[in-house]
């Protein structure tokens, strides 16, 4: 912790500023959801709903928020975005049953000449004009300084003497946008700290943007030069490169500033995907805290460390956010990535085994094979009933299928330490490798038993990428036996599975002879 902790306030802007996001547009019920969301689970102190006059859609959302808000115990904590309209955004707001309007100014001296048209002392009395209207309504009143950063440094004087005349107007919070994202850590301590020792009396927030990829640093230096309201998005949605992560500030003020948040992180992952759903924005596997892999170990020597005494576990634990560890298997995983996922599964393999599972493990991992513990019982089943005995092995095959055409297979094995090439055609890539590999044990006076079933799945809950498991039934002259295959393609782990029946025959018969 670096300064005294104190209790810093998140307003979530989300559903104004992130629906700013390039191709966003949340519906109504959406808007109400996550408000709801935002609120009542997440426990985020204020949220931004919406601009003023934007919409029929938008006013229907917000009235229906608003309503919800009130009633379950939420007032003043639902704010709309409004402008410097004298009447009209105030009235807007009043007829949702908003309570807070978030008054847009102009916080650098070139938005106020230039997109304006207007002197400093017209704007503040058309700032003030409005602030009265707003508060003679019943509204509480907030006010942004749009583009503050740059109106700071470019001309200070127009900034202090914006501040100095409306200070006085019973504004509640002073929020102050690097709306570009144009800020350093260094110069948001710089520029927030002198406006905090020149108005002490004054609430500010800061409102970052991420253009740089700072908006998460550029927040703890605001709460260090003395700020206590900051911004944020759910998943760092907003125009361009968005606004500071909700998430990323919430583990930030509280593991490395020690501050008092109101958020309840149980919420964060579930909260980000709904705005992932209603957004239509994917967020990336890698997303500090919320991304799917973020408490993934892939390295077998991360898992040995974690198995030995935790060794690469950090405050960012994962049951904090209601989730938990894994790792990874694939071509890196070591005996500890196995040993963890066979605990998570509550199984106990011989040493000897677990050496047989890791490689074929390792051998999938090397095919670019994506390995789940939900995979695991499929290999471990395989390697289980696999015999040590390769009498007939795979060295290649080659199986293309075109609809409402027939298919081909080229395949070539070694039997005996010879190898035999064949080409077979059928109805289906299964169909054409039966017909060469015929051909082939044909050979050998060998012929595949009748196959009476053919069974195909997948692990539970498993995805387009999962590993298959073919489970094959054969008649057999003396009983019925099944052999399993197991491959990331359909028809090759029917391949495998067919050899595997192969092997026990010609094993068989050489213990007869």
């Amino acid at each position: 912790m670096t300064q005294e902790s104190r209790t810093i306030q998140i307003m979530d802007t989300t559903l104004r500023d992130g629906e700013q996001t390039q191709g966003v547009s949340f519906s109504p019920d959406e808007k109400v959801n996550l408000a709801k969301t935002l609120l009542n689970s997440l426990r985020v102190d204020r949220i931004e709903v919406a601009s003023a006059r934007v919409s029929d859609g938008e006013k229907q959302a917000v009235t229906e928020i608003n309503a919800w808000a009130n009633q379950e115990g939420y007032p003043g904590q639902v704010e709309v975005l409004g402008f410097v309209d004298h009447t009209k955004s105030v009235d807007w707001i009043k007829e949702t049953g908003g309570q807070v309007i978030n008054l847009l100014t102009k916080g650098s001296e070139k938005h106020c000449h230039e997109q304006l048209r207007k002197t400093l002392e017209q704007h503040i009395s058309e700032i003030l004009q409005t602030v009265s209207y707003a508060q003679n309504q019943g509204l509480s009143v907030n006010v942004y300084l749009e583009d503050w950063s740059n109106g700071f440094n470019d001309n200070r004087e127009y900034v202090y003497q914006l501040v100095d005349q409306i200070q006085h107007a019973g504004i509640k919070h002073f929020m102050l946008p690097d709306t570009l994202g144009v800020m350093s850590p260094q110069e948001v301590f710089n520029n927030l700290n002198e406006m905090c020792a020149r108005y002490p009396e004054l609430h500010f927030d800061f409102h970052p943007h991420n253009d740089y990829g700072l908006a998460t640093a550029n927040v703890m230096a605001a709460v260090k030069a003395g700020v206590n309201s900051v911004h944020c998005t759910v998943n760092c949605l907003g125009e361009r490169a968005g606004n500071a992560s909700l998430a990323e500030v919430t583990a930030v003020l509280r593991d490395k500033m020690g501050m008092t948040i109101s958020i309840d992180e149980n919420h964060l992952v579930r909260t980000s995907a709904m705005v992932e759903n209603f957004s239509g924005k994917r967020i990336s596997a890698n997303t500090p805290i919320i991304g799917a892999d973020v408490f993934t170990q892939t390295a077998g020597i991360h898992a040995d460390g974690d198995h030995k005494g935790g060794l690469y576990e950090s405050m960012l634990s994962p049951e904090r956010f209601s989730r938990t560890r894994s790792y990874a298997l694939g071509k890196m995983s070591g005996r500890a990535s196995l040993l963890k996922n066979l605990e998570k599964l509550g199984l106990d393999l011989p040493t000897e085994i677990q050496q047989k599972v890791l490689t074929k493990i390792v051998q999938l991992g090397d095919s670019k094979q994506t390995i789940t513990t939900d995979d695991l019982p499929f290999i471990i089943a395989d390697v289980l009933e696999n015999d040590n005995y390769q009498h007939i092995q795979l060295i290649d095959c080659s199986i293309t299928s075109e609809f409402e055409s027939i298919s081909t297979a080229t395949l070539c094995v070694k039997i005996k330490d010879r190898e035999h090439s064949a080409t077979g055609s059928g109805n289906g890539g299964f169909d054409a490798f039966i017909d060469a590999i015929n051909k082939i044990m044909a050979l050998y006076n060998y012929t595949l038993p009748e196959l009476i079933d053919y069974e195909v799945r997948i692990p539970k809950g498993g995805h387009t990428y999962a590993l298959t498991e073919c489970l094959i039934t054969w008649e057999c002259a003396e009983d019925v036996r099944k052999t399993r295959g197991v491959h990331a393609n359909q028809v090759f782990a029917s391949v495998l599975a067919t050899l595997k029946i192969i092997n026990i025959h010609l094993q068989e018969q050489m213990n007869k002879d």
